[in-house]
């Protein structure tokens, strides 16, 4: 059977690269099995509406700069979302979310799903209120090439801890994830702290181009979910230290526990004090690490080759074959 081509919609801004995914798998041009990911071909054999966000009717703008906007802004019409749609038929037609369900966001979320519906055989977010719930497969931005991450050996382990985040705090649960930050910063834990928008209290080592950078040379990495309040919802946080040999200190839902191995994880037990001494207990030498060396592993080879979402890709167009 000849491949078939898997196009890419989404509403993510600048993740608009032909080659998206082309890094998570050992061929070229984005062939895993079955198929060739190609996200900007025009006339693919199957398409994935990719964290796609459907227009709204606006019925109060909140604000009078909102409402220039508002007015001015080209009208999303059926016909357009349809010509996006790139001649794919409703059946082989994926819709994804992979957002969490954060309180903010629950009613858009919801109103996806419904216009999903129209156009996609197979509606799946990871919330109770999609059509199909279910985690998303996995992504990572670690940015070795996948030949890289399946054979390399252990990278040599420099220093204790590091954390990736990002200065959002535009929902509670952001917020919340910040004021355990500044908690840690202000307790004298030492950890490196990367990332990008952070708050100018917050002593950061600054952004990093490629993850590997800021996580393969540490232990431990805290990895720290914006949600955490379901048995679904889990993000590349955990996929990127585990690619990079880090023993992540996770903070994040049990869907976690389903996808990996018992010891690839540890559970930060919360954002407090109980979680900060839990963190110093345990990054206070490297004999967790070195215990869960083997779990990590295994870890590593369940999300290159199952969870990826590849190869969920090539299992959905398998049954059309």
């Amino acid at each position: 059977m000849s491949e078939k081509i898997v196009g890419m919609l989404t509403s993510y801004r600048g993740l608009n690269q032909s080659d998206w995914l082309w890094k998570q798998t050992p061929h070229s041009f984005g062939k895993w099995g079955n198929i060739i990911m190609d996200a900007n071909h025009p006339q693919p054999d199957f398409l994935l509406m990719y964290q796609f966000d459907f227009p709204r009717k606006t019925k109060q703008p909140l604000s009078w700069r909102e409402y220039i906007k508002h007015l001015y802004k080209p009208k999303k019409t059926e016909t357009d979302i349809r010509e996006k749609l790139r001649g794919v038929s409703k059946e082989k037609t994926i819709y994804s979310l992979r957002e969490p369900p954060l309180d903010k966001v629950v009613e858009y979320n919801k109103f996806n799903y419904e216009q999903a519906k129209i156009y996609c055989s197979y509606v799946s977010g990871p919330d109770n209120f999609a059509p199909v719930p279910d985690y998303m497969p996995a992504i990572w931005y670690v940015g070795n090439s996948f030949r890289e991450l399946n054979e390399m050996g252990v990278p040599e382990k420099l220093k204790t801890c590091s954390w990736i985040t990002s200065g959002i705090n535009r929902t509670i649960n952001h917020r919340q994830r910040l004021a355990f930050l500044k908690f840690l910063q202000e307790s004298g834990f030492k950890f490196d702290l990367y990332g990008r928008s952070l708050p100018d209290w917050a002593k950061t080592s600054g952004e990093v181009q490629n993850k590997w950078h800021a996580m393969a040379p540490y232990y431990y990495n805290l990895s720290i979910e914006n949600y955490a309040d379901n048995n679904l919802y889990v993000s590349e946080k955990l996929w990127d230290a585990l690619l990079s040999w880090c023993l992540p200190i996770y903070y994040g839902g049990s869907a976690a526990d389903k996808l990996l191995p018992p010891g690839s994880f540890l559970r930060l037990p919360s954002m407090d004090e109980k979680g900060l001494s839990y963190i110093k207990d345990v990054t206070s030498t490297p004999d967790a690490w070195h215990e869960a060396k083997h779990a990590i592993a295994e870890a590593r080879q369940i999300i290159l080759h199952k969870l990826n979402l590849l190869n969920w890709l090539s299992e959905f167009v398998t049954k059309f074959s």
